[in-house]
């Protein structure tokens, strides 16, 4: 699968729920998934949500919505997947925070950005270091106890001023911030995870 040029805010329409990757397009009035409901797009769109949908079809969806809101491609979400079976434990405990300790996922949950593509994006561009060294790789897996930082550069650029300067936030418990420096105070529990999505049914899609 190739990188996604479509209108993004299709994606959210089709899996019934807020992926959050047009950042305040989302929490405003203008999101698409608040004027039309969670309509599918296309002309059977009403259509398709009467039809019941088989097992297969729920894991695909649950699967498709778990990759979506964290923007990777299937086959880095395989990945994760796989490296997530093999750590033992509860597999997807560990897939949530393993996807949840990226650090372009925690750039964007420190607020320093409005959605994980700007993160993305930032971080691809060199403007954030950890633990002081400049780390460009979207993908690169934050440890606890790891110090995030903006670079003096990155301060500049209207994004970065814009998300910065809403007065209130909603930092997870997991992450502390002060100005433009956040560290990672510990792993991250499922439950501290607002993404409506069944891991389950993704382990399930996968293990067939």
């Amino acid at each position: 699968m190739g990188k996604y040029l479509d209108r993004k805010c299709r994606l959210c329409r089709r899996e019934g729920t807020k992926l959050f990757l047009k950042g305040e397009r989302c929490l405003g009035p203008k999101c698409p998934v608040e004027r039309k409901g969670a309509v599918p797009p296309g002309m059977q769109g009403t259509r398709r949500r009467r039809t019941r949908l088989s097992e297969y079809a729920l894991q695909l969806r649950e699967k498709q919505k778990m990759k979506r809101f964290y923007a990777l491609q299937e086959r880095q979400f395989r990945n994760y997947f796989q490296k997530a079976k093999k750590l033992g434990g509860a597999t997807g405990s560990t897939l949530v925070q393993m996807l949840e300790g990226r650090l372009d996922n925690i750039v964007y949950r420190l607020g320093f950005v409005s959605s994980r593509l700007q993160a993305r994006q930032i971080i691809s561009h060199g403007h954030i270091l950890v633990d002081g060294k400049r780390v460009d790789i979207p993908s690169f897996q934050v440890k606890v106890g790891q110090v995030i930082t903006l670079t003096s550069a990155s301060l500049k650029m209207p994004a970065v001023l814009e998300a910065l300067g809403k007065k209130e936030i909603e930092l997870p418990d997991w992450l502390e911030r002060k100005a433009a420096v956040g560290r990672v105070k510990r792993l991250v529990s499922r439950p501290e995870v607002e993404a409506d999505i069944n891991e389950q049914a993704v382990i399930e899609f996968y293990s067939r």
